[in-house]
């Protein structure tokens, strides 16, 4: 027998110590509810657990992008709306003054309500807002610039690739006096190259030229009637501008919403004049391009609506299980840590009563001494 050093006690005091420290654990999980309170409790799965969580985060705030985004959406498609039911009380009230029985005097009280139209279309568009972004006005519409002073794009379609384009050969349409018929205007739009741009049709009306293609393309390009033709104006096409919404957690996940620009002039309103018989009828005329612009806008709107909408479920469902699969490396399962730190107490308990008869056990050795 040994009264210097201990050996049982030190065996037995080393393995209450392990059982303490792993019941200190145990209590630390039970109490936090995670699995993974340190970076030594499992390195890996904490390094996997962070990247997941700023994921999910980022999930979050992007479902309430979306959600901005359709609240966007609806505040726009409101104000179209009615500018719509305001097109069609114009259309009817041409209809009204191209009719034969309706006198000068008549004309002229039916313009003073069409100018009060024109001018709540011109209000809307300024001051619909959202955050304090105009939403009518053409601040989320894609950009396109000219070299010339005199040639403007107008608005251009999704279908149109962003490149730097030549308008060469430009004769402005113009109304021919003589006949009383309007010349449409012509023009050849080449690429960066100089080489024609293929497919394309031209229309004209007033002083806006629409080239049409494939695959929707779609270019308005204001021309100013008063420039002595031939003339060339190099485009811009940028195919930036929309509204960029961050509908992901990642860099790139994105939706752009283009708003077009909403004024008289673009809807195509602005020469709309029932003071006399044959203006009525011209603007008879432009009415229905006018409503199918808005109806298209409004259309282009309610397609965003829809796939945000399916977005939102998306996110939400991508959540879920991101949220579950981040819940199995990080909570602790209650009734297995349970049924462990029972174990580790009992063993605790032992190895206290252990150490104390260990301790006891050099004491023995006085009774050799008797």
């Amino acid at each position: 027998m040994r009264i210097n050093y201990n050996i049982s006690a030190i065996t037995t005091n080393n393995i209450l110590k392990k059982n303490d420290d792993a019941l200190t654990k145990s209590m630390e999980r039970l109490s936090s509810g995670f699995k993974i309170n340190n970076a030594k409790d499992n390195p890996a799965g904490l390094a996997i657990s962070k990247r997941m969580n700023a994921q999910l985060e980022g999930l979050s705030v992007a479902n309430q992008n979306s959600s901005d985004g359709i609240s966007v959406i609806q505040t726009a498609e409101g104000s179209l709306s009615e500018i719509q039911s305001m097109l069609q009380r114009m259309n009817e009230l041409a209809v009204q003054a191209s009719n034969g029985t309706v006198t000068s005097a008549d004309r002229s009280a039916i313009q003073q309500e069409v100018t009060q139209l024109k001018a709540e279309i011109t209000r809307i568009s300024k001051d619909t807002e959202f955050n304090g972004q105009g939403l009518l006005d053409g601040t989320f519409d894609l950009k396109g610039y000219s070299d010339n002073a005199s040639v403007a794009v107008e608005n251009y379609s999704d279908g149109v690739p962003p490149a730097m384009y030549q308008l060469v050969n430009i004769v402005p349409g113009y109304l021919d006096v003589p006949t009383g018929n309007y010349i449409p205007p012509t023009a050849d739009l080449q690429d960066s190259t100089g080489t024609l741009v293929p497919g394309l049709t031209l229309t004209g009306k007033g002083d806006v030229m629409t080239f049409t293609g494939s695959d929707d393309f779609e270019l308005d390009v204001y021309v100013d009637p008063a420039m002595v033709a031939p003339f060339a104006a190099e485009l811009d096409i940028t195919g930036i501008g929309a509204m960029r919404l961050q509908i992901g957690s990642n860099e790139g996940q994105i939706l752009n919403v283009r708003i077009p620009e909403v004024t008289v002039k673009s809807i195509g309103i602005e020469d709309v004049d029932v003071s006399s018989l044959e203006s009525a009828r011209a603007s008879l005329d432009l009415m229905p391009d006018a409503i199918n612009f808005i109806s298209e806008i409004r259309s282009r709107l309610g397609a965003y609506e829809n796939r945000l909408e399916h977005t939102t479920s998306s996110l939400d469902g991508t959540h879920e299980n991101l949220t579950a699969a981040y819940s199995r490396i990080m909570d602790t399962d209650m009734a297995a840590e349970m049924t462990e730190y029972t174990k580790l107490q009992v063993l605790s308990e032992a190895g206290i009563s252990m150490l104390a008869q260990a301790n006891e056990r050099p004491q023995q050795a006085l009774q050799l001494l008797q």
